[in-house]
């Protein structure tokens, strides 16, 4: 077989370790030459593929492909851009096989979550049947982590230590301070529909006055009544009352708590911010002191407190899907399987894409206390080895190091540009 070119992309909002899953395609790729001649990247995600802007990776020198291992956030650009239905815009599918075509690209690598899987998979019908087959490897990436059929998602890990540190941190910080100032403080996380990243700040709950004392779950209705009743109660107890909670909290009738009224580019509705409400809500009624914080881009970027779990997982699930696509897997996404919970221990696997795409993995009713505001046991053993494990970047003058990769344009090949609406 001769080699062939392949594309990487990076989908949605980036992580703290998308780029080692990038390191993992591409170091892995350079092992297989007799396989893959080279790797374009789409410059900002899928989106570099429909304007035929690719990046030229074998240009990139070895120590900083290397050094993308740890270094936050998305090297060669992603983007929130969701391709419509075959049926709908077939227009879109059918560019980027031409686009494939010109650059002989046969593997495509798109490392993203669930929006993204369901294009990969829709890449790969449309390849062939245009008679031109396209090798489409889902690599799994979320912070969210509700993509289902894998233990883990890479981007979780870090972003559940993070959160768990913080509310750990500012727990500390409240108590001190409750006497005579602020008495409830409320830490907003990432979550649209599913709680994992609240749930990881319960791992800082190891005694009963630990922060978090309430997390609000979006798979749990949020009750006003008796959320207040949960305050005023820890606040008489412990002094203070620290709170996590989801962004994406809905009430009775199934409202977000904070919609903003607007939509994103997947469809997906805009929130405007929950914690700020929530504690307006503490002290329109219960008259405390209070302060909130919204964690938003920070969680997801903080590379320098990253699990050491998350990074090696996501390294490994770039790793493995280069090896998927040359032992000619299709329309497959890498996985996380674990063997083992004390010690922890996991390999990779593979699943059909066809049970990945459009499906969004919550959080079992097992995992949440009865009263709606804590983790299980079970859900403890589930996120503790996820955090764990330090892997810092190198520092200089006390700064994080990160690597700027040079991103030379490849020449393109079509005359005719492509317009993303």
């Amino acid at each position: 077989m001769t080699a062939q070119n392949a594309f990487y992309a990076q989908s949605g909002g980036v992580t703290a370790v998308i780029n080692a899953s990038a390191c993992g395609v591409l170091e892995t790729a350079r092992q297989h030459p007799g396989h893959i001649r080279q790797v374009y990247a789409g410059r900002h995600g899928i989106i570099g593929a429909l304007t035929e802007d690719l990046i030229d990776t074998s240009l990139e020198p070895v120590d900083a492909i290397s050094a993308l291992r740890y270094s936050p956030s998305g090297a060669f650009g992603s983007c929130r851009y969701k391709l419509k239905g075959l049926d709908e815009n077939r227009a879109e599918y059918s560019r980027l096989i031409e686009v494939f075509r010109a650059h002989d690209i046969r593997y495509f690598f798109y490392n993203g979550g669930g929006d993204s899987a369901d294009t990969c998979l829709k890449v790969s019908q449309l390849g062939a049947a245009l008679g031109y087959p396209v090798q489409a490897i889902h690599i799994p990436k979320t912070v969210d982590n509700d993509l289902p059929m894998t233990d883990t998602c890479p981007g979780f890990g870090s972003v559940a230590k993070y959160v768990a540190v913080s509310i750990r941190e500012a727990g500390f910080d409240v108590a001190s301070m409750a006497k005579t100032s602020t008495k409830v403080f409320v830490m907003e996380v990432m979550g649209r529909h599913a709680g994992w990243i609240a749930a990881a700040g319960g791992l800082a709950h190891e005694a009963a006055e630990d922060a978090p004392h309430l997390i609000l779950f979006p798979e749990i209705t949020f009750d006003e009544e008796a959320f207040l009743e949960r305050v005023d109660v820890c606040v008489r107890t412990h002094g203070y009352c620290a709170i996590v909670v989801s962004e994406g909290i809905k009430n009775a009738a199934g409202q977000f708590v904070a919609e903003a009224g607007t939509r994103d580019a997947f469809g997906h509705a805009q929130l405007g911010g929950v914690a700020p409400v929530v504690a307006q809500l503490v002290k329109d009624r219960l008259k405390y002191k209070y302060h909130w914080a919204v964690a938003d881009y920070l969680q997801r970027a903080a590379r320098h407190i990253a699990s050491k779990t998350d990074v090696e997982q996501a390294y490994a699930v770039g790793k493995h899907g280069v090896e998927l696509a040359i032992a000619g897997k299709n329309a497959v996404m890498a996985t996380i399987v674990r063997t083992a919970d004390e010690p922890y221990q996991w390999t990779v696997g593979e699943v059909d894409l066809a049970k990945v795409a459009n499906v969004e993995r919550k959080m079992p009713r097992d995992y949440i206390t009865p009263d709606g505001y804590g983790i299980t046991p079970a859900c403890r053993r589930y996120l503790k080895p996820l955090i764990h494990g330090e892997d810092y970047p190198p520092y200089h003058d006390g700064l994080p190091q990160y690597v700027k990769l040079q991103n030379i344009a490849v020449p393109k090949k079509l005359a005719a540009a492509f317009k993303v609406s």
